[in-house]
């Protein structure tokens, strides 16, 4: 035989024993004493917060044989019948299952006959799903109800009920447990069952259950199955802290397990709201949280550090990914995209993290320290992206500076070393004199230039250097000639970006001489003067002197494109 199970083992069997909802058993208990209870109830709330229990006593008081204040003595006949369902004068109906009109014919003509008890009850459950035409049917019936008959209507959803039918009842809203109220009777009850529950296990089971006492009953007997262990929760205190640090890995990694532990993306994304929320009331009205004491502290702390904005700016596009989740093939998906941008400015193109960028580097100058950089992916052997974030990278352990900062070695042919180079102390001497180890001697660095640096740069850097000779190295700077001054004027402005990457693959720094090609510039023109002697100043300048340049000395705009794009194919328009 089935043990039966924890909520209905201690399912309250009086208007005392219900938790949290002082207010609705006031307004019931006053009504039976002064006998002017009312003809239909509306009890709505979330779920697992007692609007069934308290329907079934208020069933159980109305035709109990030895009321006592307002209370059912739960030992007549009648109320034994109504707690074993056997009752004729209780009738339940789950309206999601029978919700069209014939079932509410059927209720509508039991409801003229008589009763054996005083009242006849009738308690229709999630009444919301009822169709149009049965809400129809069962409309006239609540307006002029039979004098004997009292309806309990019960929903978790009050606005998807019609107005006509509302207005027609006594509307009642059961709320969640405050925690702390929730919190003394899970205690109770563990020790009254005898289960033997940690701290922690407790703190799970009050946050699993959210505040409904059905759930946290359900989750603490799931710790009684498991001998006492806390539930797995997912930890959506990473989530706030991955917005705080702006580490999207770490944010990745709590999906990933999250999804590998069977939860679904949407159901996640729905906690992440929630905890957010909390966080949110924890800055704004500390008093509307409800959460242990312990808890609402890390939650406050954790929503100092946020700062309102971000939070708000969390809600909102998590709360849109929420909707587009109804028709995307993989949620999972959209939830990550939002966690990226939610915690890396540079992926948001939204005015809050072009802002939040600002505001970065405004504080970073303010202090006098360098703007911070993007933070740089760790790579595994396999050359993926390692995910895991902060946590995982701290865990196991950093990089020394000294290593982090070592540039790449470089063989003697030009080409990067495959062997990861050791964090370098002391300079130690090359073979031969001249240098250090991993710097390339001066001989050499013509060719690195070309085989190594150059293809390496990129845009407008790229295209002038491109064009230009490289010559060797003098006085310690290697001299690079282009074919005019303003060829050179303009190489000049990428000056400091080309020295700093010949330096890192040389391994040292080197000046860069940047000089004009006279000679060339002279072929360049398109005419030429050729004279024996210097005219005066005064004297004109005979034509016949003048004399056309051979063609082969002539170079065209399309020849001088292709010198400055080596590889370029010149393609024609017009074919």
């Amino acid at each position: 035989m089935a043990t039966q199970s924890l909520y209905r083992r201690y399912r309250p069997r009086r208007f005392s024993e219900v938790r949290g909802q002082e207010h609705v058993v006031r307004a019931l208990r006053n009504a039976v004493i002064n006998q002017r209870e009312g003809q239909a109830y509306l009890f709505s709330g979330p779920r697992g917060t007692g609007k069934t229990t308290s329907a079934r006593i208020l069933a159980k008081v109305l035709n109990c044989e030895r009321p006592v204040d307002g209370e059912p003595c739960c030992e007549c006949d009648s109320c034994l019948a109504v707690e074993r369902g056997t009752s004729y004068d209780v009738h339940e109906l789950d309206a999601a299952s029978n919700n069209g009109v014939d079932a509410m014919r059927d209720l509508i003509e039991k409801a003229s006959l008589g009763t054996p008890g005083r009242h006849k009850v009738y308690i229709l459950d999630e009444v919301h799903m009822l169709s149009k035409a049965a809400e129809a049917a069962l409309l006239k019936t609540l307006e002029e109800p039979p004098p004997h008959v009292v309806f309990v209507l019960a929903t978790t959803d009050p606005q998807k009920v019609s107005e006509t039918i509302r207005s027609r009842t006594q509307h009642l809203q059961f709320h969640l447990l405050p925690m702390d109220v929730l919190e003394q009777h899970i205690r109770w009850l563990a020790a009254d069952a005898e289960i033997e529950l940690s701290d922690a296990a407790l703190q799970g089971v009050l946050r699993q259950g959210g505040g409904s006492a059905r759930d946290t009953i359900s989750a603490l007997e799931l710790v009684a199955a498991s001998g006492g262990e806390a539930p797995e929760i997912t930890p959506l205190d990473e989530f706030v802290e991955a917005f705080i640090e702006h580490d999207p890995g770490r944010a990745l990694a709590v999906v990933a397990h999250a999804v590998l532990q069977g939860r679904d993306p949407r159901t996640l994304t729905e906690e992440i709201i929630r905890h957010l929320r909390d966080c949110f009331l924890a800055l704004m009205a500390p008093e509307l949280v409800q959460l242990p004491a312990q808890r609402e502290s890390e939650v406050s702390s954790q929503a100092t550090r946020l700062g309102a904005a971000a939070i708000v700016r969390s809600m909102e596009r998590l709360g849109e990914m929420l909707v587009e989740m109804r028709h995307a093939p993989d949620p999972r998906l959209l939830l990550e995209v939002a966690l990226v941008q939610l915690t890396h400015d540079a992926a948001g193109s939204d005015l809050h993290s072009l802002m939040s960028r600002l505001e970065r580097l405004e504080q970073a100058v303010a202090d006098g320290l360098p703007a911070p950089a993007a933070k740089a992916v760790p790579i595994d052997s396999t050359g993926r992206a390692t995910i895991g974030g902060r946590a995982r990278r701290e865990g196991a352990g950093s990089t020394p500076p000294a290593a982090a900062a070592a540039p790449p070695s470089v063989s003697t042919e030009g080409h990067p070393s495959q062997q990861p180079a050791a964090p370098v102390v002391a300079p130690a001497p090359r073979p031969g004199g001249g240098g250090v180890a991993g710097e390339i001697a001066d001989g050499e660095i013509a060719a690195l230039f070309e085989k190594q640096v150059r293809p390496a740069l990129r845009g407008m850097a790229k295209a002038i250097y491109m064009g230009a000779h490289v010559g060797a190295m003098s006085d310690g700077a290697l001299v690079i000639t282009f074919a005019g001054e303003p060829h050179r004027i303009r190489a000049e402005e990428y000056r400091q970006e080309v020295e700093r990457a010949l330096a890192g693959a040389a391994g040292r720094q080197i000046r860069l001489s940047l000089v004009v090609d006279h000679a060339s510039t002279h072929d360049d023109n398109v005419v030429q003067l050729k004279r024996a002697q210097p005219a005066p100043a005064d004297e004109d300048v005979d034509t016949g002197d003048l004399v056309d340049v051979p063609p082969d000395a002539v170079i065209s705009p399309i020849d001088r494109l292709a010198q400055a794009f080596p590889g370029s194919e010149i393609i024609d328009e017009r074919t």
